[in-house]
């Protein structure tokens, strides 16, 4: 494969999305590997046939966009939103604004509509989800999931909100209503603003050093004063005060105020 520095430059035209940001060695091994799945051998024949095929356009940013997901992924670091964050975020308030971003197929934010569901009437409940990838946000609208996916739902949960299909598992329309999916690329698009929690979790380990520290202060920017930003476990920030935040608990970060 050649010429990797061209195909970035040609699929930012395209789709404005800048391969520039993203690990280099990471991405392009990708991207190396999905073009030769399809036939191509090398980076301008493969940008040739995104640009024509929209098939091709769309399994390449579905591939792109890294999409593995799961609910209530990592258990303990819920019981903590549930325990210590919620909580901290409504006092003095009666509803909080939470935006789920970089939401894949949407186990996230409907797991987050069903963790506010202690809190809240259902009705009361709304999240701002918002992905880059608009084929796995259909796959979220869809509301069709594994039986491995749900294995960390609650069993209450599972049994009020989840209908067995075959294999698989239909969420309830009234928890898909909860969400408001839009399209969104975190490093060109403008964010939510007032938002009490952002969650981003397990897409900025893909990011350049330059690219994370953008998107850490436009978070920041986005929260409310003593927001809460909920990242991956393996997505640390080191020396948080540099953003304007601070340490919390494990994986949630305040913003200063």
């Amino acid at each position: 494969m050649d010429r990797y520095s061209d195909f970035i430059k040609n699929v930012y035209s395209l789709t404005s999305i800048d391969l520039s940001s993203y690990k280099e060695k990471q991405m392009k091994r990708r991207i190396e590997s999905l073009a030769k799945r399809s036939g191509y051998d090398t980076f301008e024949k493969y940008f040739l046939a995104l640009k024509k095929d929209k098939k091709t356009l769309n399994e390449f940013i579905n591939y792109m966009t890294i999409n593995v997901s799961e609910f209530y992924r990592n258990p303990e670091q819920w019981e903590i939103l549930k325990k210590d964050v919620i909580p901290l975020l409504l006092k003095g308030k009666k509803n909080i604004k939470i935006w789920s971003s970089a939401c894949s197929t949407g186990e996230e934010p409907y797991s987050l509509v069903m963790m506010l569901t202690k809190f809240f009437a259902l009705d009361k409940i709304t999240i701002i989800a918002t992905d880059l990838d608009a084929e796995a946000m259909n796959k979220a609208k869809i509301g069709m999931y594994s039986a491995k996916s749900i294995d960390n739902v609650p069993a209450e949960f599972q049994k009020k909100y989840f209908e067995p299909k075959g294999s698989s598992y239909l969420i309830s329309e009234e928890i898909k209503k909860r969400v408001s999916f839009k399209h969104h690329n975190l490093l060109k698009d403008k964010y939510p603003e007032q938002c009490d929690l952002i969650v981003c979790r397990n897409v900025l380990i893909y990011f350049t050093e330059d690219a994370k520290e953008e998107i850490f202060k436009k978070f920041n920017d986005s929260l409310i004063d003593s927001g809460i930003l909920f990242v991956g476990s393996t997505e640390q920030i080191i020396l948080p005060k540099r953003f304007k935040f601070s340490s919390f608990k494990t994986f949630f970060y305040q913003k200063k105020i």
